[in-house]
């Protein structure tokens, strides 16, 4: 069982290091959730606490993840998101080497609902939304090299979908092509730092999670 790792915490808001393997938000089919463990922590202090769902971390994805304590929070969070005005950075980890050090991806996604997938399809197909992100190479080690990654677009699978696409497949993600094994329920994709900053001020506000602790994520930055 994974123990909740908190990054920050204040009167509004909590954020907390998601564990790959874990959905964000409570089900009825899920004993164990990031949403759970946030309740169980807050409930240390307060019997009922407010838990708003801000966004979500697919579950194979670990990283920043924030939710609000308070109904009015919730609210600003989400008109920072619908806005834009949030800035999320991602980790992943592809084998093999890119062709470019850094480089802008702009594509037409497609989500397929009975698959559960992203498909990269033309511009002209029914239903296709565009999505675009950025990444450099930040370091290698011996089983892959590591990517900095900041979407433009907030699509579903989008950073997984774009980089199979150009031949990037993120290592575990068998669903979109990668044939490296890695954690069960878990890819090497981390959402590294978000960083967002409110009407009222000038300074930017950011959060970053530590990646994971495993020999696929040695590099001599982390």
């Amino acid at each position: 069982m994974s123990k909740l790792e908190v990054i920050h915490e204040n009167k509004g808001y909590i954020v907390v290091n998601k564990a790959a393997g874990l959905i964000s938000e409570q089900s009825p089919f899920e004993e164990l959730t990031a949403e759970s463990q946030v309740q169980k922590h807050l409930q240390t202090s307060k019997r009922e606490p407010y838990i708003g769902v801000i966004h979500r971390l697919d579950r194979v994805t670990s990283g920043v993840l924030i939710f609000a304590k308070k109904k009015s929070v919730l609210v600003a969070f989400n008109e920072l998101f619908s806005s834009r005005k949030v800035q999320k950075t991602y980790w992943a980890i592809v084998h093999k080497k890119p062709a470019q050090n850094k480089e802008t991806l702009n594509h037409f996604l497609f989500k397929n609902n009975f698959k559960k997938q992203a498909e990269i399809v033309p511009a002209h197909t029914k239903g296709a939304q565009k999505c675009s992100l950025t990444y450099r190479v930040l370091e290698q080690n011996n089983l892959g090299y590591l990517l900095e990654i900041k979407p433009k677009t907030g699509r579903f699978h989008q950073i997984r979908a774009q980089l199979a696409h150009i031949g990037l497949p993120i290592i575990g993600d068998e669903k979109y092509g990668s044939d490296q094994k890695y954690l069960a329920l878990s890819i090497c994709l981390h959402a590294r730092k978000l960083t967002y900053t409110l009407v009222d001020s000038n300074d930017p506000v950011t959060y970053e999670a530590p990646a994971p602790s495993n020999k696929y994520w040695k590099f001599k930055s982390i």
